[in-house]
């Protein structure tokens, strides 16, 4: 019995030690240089006219990948649409909170899912919402791996305004699509790259009830 409760007491230490390797490695300086959303497109944009990227990996195949951002997220910014129960959600919310998302502007994923975080934060005012690029701040993004090995993005971190203590993460894609990709993607028969049209279609077809579905669960523990 005492072996057990000396178990339990050594994970709980862990899972002290890093919430805190987390909380602390999100500095106001990094908070003061994060983007707004419009400037992150504004830079996304620019970049793309000088034929660059957000990581400056400007290969002819990242270059693409940033077209298509710009107009899923320009698509999904006029046509798309929050739910009543998300929205009531959202407004329940107490505190200042700051939803910080990692992230870059070839990244496929954020651009099907950023624009309807933005439009979630739109209802309430004491949710600011603010991106940085995955490379340019590697250790935050290692503070936030998925299944602690991978760099998958974008990420969100719900914040205290004040604080900056970690209230939550959600990222990079819903549960039930990512569960799908990783499938798909480690099936010889199918592999990366029909894995990753599957889920862009996916995307498409679905104009982000998914997406709305998971941050339910995390806006009802955030209420």
């Amino acid at each position: 019995m005492k072996g057990v409760r000396n178990l339990l007491a050594y994970y709980y230490l862990i899972g002290l030690a890093m919430s805190t390797i987390k909380e602390s490695v999100i500095t106001h300086k990094i908070i003061e240089e994060a983007l707004e959303y419009e400037a992150f497109n504004l830079l996304t944009n620019t970049l793309f006219d000088e034929s660059r990227t957000t990581n400056d990996d400007n290969s002819e195949g990242m270059l693409e990948y940033t077209k298509l951002n710009i107009q899923r997220t320009n698509r999904i910014d006029k046509r798309g649409v929050i739910r009543e129960d998300i929205q009531s959600l959202i407004r329940q919310i107490s505190g200042n909170q700051i939803w910080l998302v990692i992230t870059e502007g070839w990244c496929g994923d954020s651009a099907q899912i950023l624009p309807y975080i933005k439009k979630m934060t739109e209802f309430a005012e004491n949710i600011e919402l603010r991106i940085i690029l995955r490379d340019k701040y590697p250790e935050v993004m290692d503070a936030f791996l998925t299944d602690g090995k991978s760099r998958s993005i974008p990420k969100v971190i719900v914040l205290d305004a004040q604080t900056l203590e970690v209230l939550g993460e959600w990222g990079p894609r819903p549960a039930q699509v990512q569960k799908k990709y990783l499938s798909e993607k480690a099936d010889p028969e199918i592999g990366a790259k029909l894995a990753s049209q599957n889920l862009h279609t996916f995307y498409a077809k679905d104009k982000g009830a998914l997406i709305q579905d998971d941050f339910k669960i995390l806006l009802e523990s955030l209420a």
